[in-house]
């Protein structure tokens, strides 16, 4: 997964996907799909990709996500924003990937209080993928189970 630079971590994701949410919201698990589409930018220095769905309740849900490469320090910051919270763009993680598995860490506030925030990749083939998020409200010492697990699969045609 990991290219001399590291540059080219993310290259597996570009083009159109399906992507299954299994979500933890309010305490109880959503699951829902959406359809979703990822670019290079600023000439493969980084990528855009969206999200768009109908949630179960019948709302509308939109994700974006940014991730730039940052060559003198060999790791990726990754910023989010959807229409869950207009007009934020979340604090970044950062990271990147060894070994076929990316992990990237940044701080936030969840429910008021500071916590950790942590993306894990895994599972990639060019057909597939799988993205993870948990909190730490510990400092990195103990996570949370995972509360939002994302599984990609390319679409075609």
């Amino acid at each position: 997964m990991t290219s001399p630079t590291g540059s080219a971590d993310f290259d597996f994701l570009l083009g159109a996907w399906t992507v299954h949410h299994h979500k933890l919201a309010g305490g109880t698990w959503v699951d829902f799909d959406s359809v979703g589409e990822a670019r290079p930018v600023l000439g493969g220095a980084g990528n855009i990709d969206t999200v768009v769905a109908t949630l179960p309740d019948g709302q509308s849900f939109e994700g974006m996500t940014l991730r730039l490469y940052d060559p003198g320090a060999d790791l990726w910051r990754i910023w989010w924003s959807s229409t869950t919270q207009p007009g934020r763009l979340d604090p970044p993680v950062e990271g990147r990937f060894r070994d076929g598995r990316g992990v990237f860490v940044g701080e936030d506030t969840i429910d008021g209080r500071p916590a950790l925030v942590r993306f894990l990749w895994s599972r990639i083939t060019p057909d597939s993928a799988r993205w993870e998020q948990d909190f730490s409200f510990d400092g990195g010492a103990t996570w949370d189970p995972v509360n939002w697990i994302m599984t990609f699969t390319r679409r075609t045609g």
